[in-house]
């Protein structure tokens, strides 16, 4: 991908709005139950642009915050993606590199590329 076409999907998600823990999906019961979760551990960004649990969890409530998370960014990568020309894949991973990891806090958890799990 040229340098271009990367500025480009990264400037049309920002500008979508997407932020580190916000989806257009999630309330704001949702938002908190995501961020809490987040904090413990037991949530985790996925270098696909995407929310994952690191522990299993029993909780549906939280699954479901989960859930509402990820498609509110599964949508805005969409659009981000057809304004741009490039997968919805490439779009979300662009995100995750260009918006969300610089915003992981200190003691979070984020799976890498290579598939581990690693700490801020």
């Amino acid at each position: 991908m040229t340098f271009r076409k990367l500025f480009v999907v990264t400037a049309a998600i920002a500008a979508l709005g997407v932020a580190a823990g916000a989806a257009f999906a999630q309330t704001a019961e949702q938002k908190a139950m995501v961020d809490a979760a987040k904090a413990r551990g037991e949530v985790g960004e996925l270098a696909t642009g995407y929310l994952a649990f690191r522990t299993g969890s029993s909780d549906p409530q939280l699954t479901a915050a989960v859930q509402a998370v990820n498609e509110g960014r599964r949508q805005v990568y969409a659009r981000a993606a057809q304004e741009t020309g490039v997968s919805v894949d490439v779009a979300a991973a662009r995100a995750f590199e260009t918006i969300v990891l610089p915003r992981i806090s200190s003691g979070q958890w984020y799976r890498n590329a290579q598939g581990q799990w690693v700490q801020r």
